[in-house]
């Protein structure tokens, strides 16, 4: 009998890389001038899978986006992951932005990858969505690498990991 080869198509950031990335955009904007005086935090809430962002401003809000926003694509966190919310005023004169982090698929982005293998009509390949991964399998390597680089080619909204080849 022919042996079954699989892996597991996933999504999701690192909870440390954010954390560092944070932390540096912390001391950056202690140290530059243009927020000297101005009323700005940045927290990570590691339990929700959220970042929230205070200003006391619209536009000292968007300095303070532009400065994350370096810091995690300088830390190699994929921005498709982040679902960056409105900019919405807050009490004392401040305004705010909650940015969650995706941590898995989410049950329509798991049927969009699970139809995208199914439409490119590999021999043999198969696609089984268990909980907030896909699993696909085949009997040969080669379509499964093809699968891959179909499912890489494609924009599902989120950054897709690959894993537990086997």
């Amino acid at each position: 009998m022919a042996d079954t080869n699989s892996f597991d198509v996933t999504t999701g950031v690192d909870l440390q890389e954010v954390d560092n990335a944070v932390n540096q955009a912390q001391k950056e904007v202690a140290q530059r001038y243009d927020f000297k005086g101005a009323n700005v935090s940045i927290e990570l809430t590691r339990a929700e899978g959220q970042l929230l962002l205070v200003a006391d401003s619209e536009f000292r809000m968007n300095q303070l986006w532009d400065v994350v926003e370096t810091k995690l694509i300088k830390r190699k966190v994929p921005v498709k992951n982040l679902d960056v919310g409105e900019i919405v005023p807050a009490g004392g004169d401040t305004v705010r932005r909650e940015v969650k982090l995706k941590m898995a698929l989410d049950a329509d982005t798991a049927k969009k990858v699970a139809a995208a293998v199914k439409e490119a009509k590999l021999k043999k390949v198969q696609a089984a969505i268990q909980g907030d991964q896909v699993r696909i399998s085949g009997p040969s390597r080669d379509d499964l690498q093809a699968a891959m680089a179909m499912l890489r080619g494609k924009d599902f909204g989120v950054e897709l990991k690959f894993g537990n080849y086997r």
